[in-house]
């Protein structure tokens, strides 16, 4: 699982608080990671100093770096947030408090219906902009206002001044606000119940009054089901606190079972005794792995509690494999110097120095004895099989390499022939790229024998040189092209790496002559100073200065094309 992946799409979300929970328990399986991680390393570890094999390296610390890093901005986030947000429902609290009184004085003092209905609906207005306010005051707030509201069309002569229909259709809106209650009982989401049970409040407190007859049936239908789903979310916190609470009791009484399996651990003194308690320490973390989160305050520092004792347990048992492997080490080092050149030289192609090498190897391998149980058997594989490799190597090279230089006579005399018989494109860009295919399907065929080498490369340089002349080429293009191929011509030769330093030699004494003539130019500037002219005499010579540096940019340019041989 991409932890480091997972914890950012998180984090990126607009709405942190909605991944709270899926952050906790992303961060747990990511410290169970590590904490497996690392008990695989110190495996690792051990099992090398077994086998008498170098401490093998840690690569990384398995992303905690990263993982909290992330995790500590998240963190930052989600409680700005949240402070923001108590800051806000806090002072929403205050306005809504603030428009209840100001709706209690009109219902209980204003006796004119227009202003009392035009200060209604401006509270109504003003009550729906106010955001979320605190939990735990919801229902009483939403009560006492739904209430003021009843007194509002019930107390105040409204009625008198709304038609029949707009009951009818005040009252068909509180029958659907009912029905989606209704359907809220299927919502398995809590965070959404909650948001969708907020807002029907809300709409069912902004849908006008209905018919006295039909008002107290509706009402009571409302509130059964307001308080069903209030109901369900407020057990649904209480089990989510009570398995919560369950949880962190699991995992102290995991402590407690850990320390007991412990208690002895200076009286263990065999190989067999730490391998079984191993398997208690094991079977007590992958315990631990299937318990869920403890209350957020508390979840932190029994996690910390338990990798502590775990982390004794482990690094006890790496000083006891220490004492135990310590016996053979000095033979088994030794053995592994021998293995490590013995592998060092098993691919080495100069056969007879390296024939001597590994002879002198095994002579030494010899004089050094035993290197333990658990070593000698490993050590003496590895170096054996270094050692069978470059010998069947060798054997297999003498055997296939004439026939192969033959071989590749025979392609390179074909690709000759069809060379010669190569009849140029009319599209320039087209037969240069035929001719750098030949060189590069030349050069790929590899080594003929010694009698062919010197006519095989006279025949391709021949033939290539005279494709290249055949071809209508002028100035830049024509000095690049060329000297291009004449580099892919170089490489094909057997002699390559003199041809591409004397061609370094030459073209470094072309620069050298540029720069002895610029320098010499730029003198002569001097003597121009005073005499007649000498403006017109500058400029000549800053133009040949000019053409001198471009020539030496052209040849510093050829350099760069040649390989480094």
């Amino acid at each position: 699982m991409d932890f480091i992946a997972a914890l950012k799409e998180f984090a990126g979300q607009e709405d942190v608080l909605s991944v709270s929970r899926d952050v906790n328990e992303l961060r747990s399986k990511f410290e169970d990671y590590v904490l497996e991680e690392e008990r695989k390393f110190q495996i690792l570890e051990l099992e090398a100093k077994e086998k008498g094999e170098p401490k093998p390296e840690m690569e990384g610390d398995f992303g905690k770096e990263e993982f909290y890093a992330i995790y500590d901005i998240y963190k930052v986030e989600r409680k700005r947030i949240i402070d923001e947000r108590n800051a806000s429902e806090t002072e929403n609290l205050k306005s809504k408090r603030a428009l209840i009184t100001r709706l209690q004085g009109v219902v209980s003092t204003e006796e004119n219906i227009g202003a009392a209905f035009g200060a209604f609906k401006e509270i109504q207005e003003q009550w729906k902009e106010v955001g979320s306010i605190p939990r735990d005051k919801r229902n009483d707030i939403q009560k006492e206002y739904s209430k003021l509201l009843e007194d509002f069309f019930y107390n105040i002569n409204i009625y008198k001044q709304l038609k029949e229909h707009d009951f009818k259709k005040n009252h068909t809106m509180k029958l659907e606000i009912i029905e989606n209650l209704k359907s809220l009982q299927k919502e398995e989401k809590m965070k959404e119940l909650e948001n969708q049970l907020r807002s029907l409040q809300n709409d069912w407190d902004e849908v006008g009054p209905v018919p006295n007859d039909q008002w107290e049936l509706l009402k009571e239908s409302y509130w059964t089901e307001v308080r069903s789903l209030q109901n369900r979310l407020n057990r649904f916190y209480e089990d989510r606190r009570d398995q919560q609470k369950e949880n962190l009791d699991k995992k102290r009484a995991l402590i407690t079972e850990l320390n007991e399996v412990l208690t002895d651990q200076e009286n263990w003194d065999s190989t067999k005794a730490w391998e079984t308690k191993t398997k208690l320490v094991l079977d007590i973390q992958n315990r631990w792995k299937t318990i869920g989160f403890g209350p957020r305050k508390e979840n932190e520092l029994i996690w910390k509690e338990f990798r502590g004792v775990c982390d004794t347990f482990f690094d006890g048992k790496k000083a006891f494999y220490a004492i135990v492997n310590s016996k053979f080490d000095g033979v088994a080092k030794q053995k592994q110097d021998l293995v490590d050149k013995a592998i060092a030289l098993k691919d080495q192609t100069n056969w007879k120095e390296t024939t001597d090498q590994l002879i002198r190897l095994q002579k030494e391998w010899k004089k050094l004895g035993h290197a333990g149980r658990k070593n000698e058997q490993k050590l003496w594989k590895d170096f054996r099989g270094a050692c069978d490799s470059f010998f069947n190597s060798k054997q297999k090279h003498f055997g296939a390499q004439d026939a192969e230089y033959e071989a590749n006579g025979v392609l390179k005399q074909e690709l000759l022939a069809k060379m010669e018989a190569y009849k140029a494109d009319k599209d320039k860009s087209k037969a240069l790229a035929d001719l750098k295919q030949f060189s590069a399907d030349f050069n790929a065929i590899g080594r003929v024998p010694v009698k062919m080498k010197d006519d095989t490369y006279k025949s391709f340089k021949s033939i290539m040189d005279q494709h290249y002349g055949s071809l209508k080429m002028e100035g830049a293009e024509k000095e690049k092209i060329l000297f291009q191929a004449r580099i892919d011509t170089i490489i094909a030769s057997p002699k390559a790496a003199k041809l591409f330093s004397d061609l370094k030699f030459d073209l470094r004494k072309d620069i050298d002559k540029e720069k002895k003539e610029i320098h010499q130019l730029e003198n002569n500037l001097g003597f121009f100073a005073n005499s007649k002219g000498a403006d017109a005499l500058k400029k000549q010579v800053e133009v040949k200065v000019k053409k001198a540096e471009d020539r030496i940019n052209v040849i510093k340019q050829k350099l760069k094309m040649i390989p480094n041989e």
